[in-house]
């Protein structure tokens, strides 16, 4: 079963080189193009102010994260969460960019641009030409976006983990499954349609031999020189 991780972050700005610093993570597990249930979320302290034109686009101000921990302390839940899944983002290279900073300057080793996965980049493949944002995809593929308001790590690692399950052809395969399930018989014996078997016509049961010629006497002394019908009182105006 392939596991993959869909993660995305809130920053400060738009790159670690120039100052700024990663200040909440949001991750949703897949197993086999299935949602497992779980996720890793955790707000960050940056060591340092969120700009007033980040504060418009994720709502998260300074008195939200200041008594967050810093990214060294949740390194190690973090990085057992994902372990050595595949990951998953939106515009990868940015996120990539801003976890691979935060790892190595706490000492870890960084994540590699190998194992991640680009939804921009498989959106792009698929709608060449169109507007391939998250929120675009999100009402291309007719994905909720009543919950949310301002953007968040953990809700837009949801909405992502929908639209990749839509690029990857996920939720047809489940509906494939389900359709076999729908008219394959059941150990009940149910046909393709849902409905009951016929019932089996039960067998005459065997007589033996000495049944058959206790009844072959019985015959003979009860019809002798009567027709059957009179035998069973059947013979007209017997059963008046």
């Amino acid at each position: 079963m392939a596991r993959e991780i869909v993660l995305d972050t809130e920053t400060t700005g738009f790159d670690p080189k120039t100052g700024d610093r990663l200040i909440e993570v949001g991750c949703i597990e897949i197993e086999d193009l299935l949602p497992t249930g779980r996720t890793f979320h955790r707000f960050v302290n940056p060591e340092r102010s969120i700009p007033a034109d980040a504060i418009r686009v994720h709502g998260i101000t300074d008195d939200k994260v200041r008594d967050a921990p810093k990214f060294a302390e949740i390194v190690p839940d973090l990085m057992a969460f994902i372990g050595d899944a595949p990951l998953i983002a939106h515009n990868a290279n940015f996120d990539r960019n801003f976890v691979d900073f935060e790892l190595d300057r706490c000492g870890h080793p960084i994540t590699g641009e190998a194992r991640w996965i680009d939804t921009l980049k498989l959106a792009q493949t698929r709608f060449p030409g169109m507007a391939n944002s998250l929120d675009a995809l999100c009402k291309r593929f007719k994905v909720s976006l009543v919950e949310r308001t301002l953007h968040g790590a953990l809700i837009d690692a949801r909405l992502l983990a929908e639209v990749y399950l839509e690029l990857r052809g996920g939720k047809e395969r489940v509906l494939d499954l389900s359709s076999r399930r729908e008219t394959a018989p059941s150990a009940f014996g149910a046909t393709a349609s849902g409905g009951r078997p016929p019932r089996p016509v039960p067998l005459a049961p065997r007589s033996t031999p000495e049944e058959r010629e206790r009844h072959v006497a019985f015959l003979t002394a009860t019809l002798k020189d009567r027709s059957l019908w009179a035998a069973y009182g059947l013979e007209t105006g017997a059963a008046g």
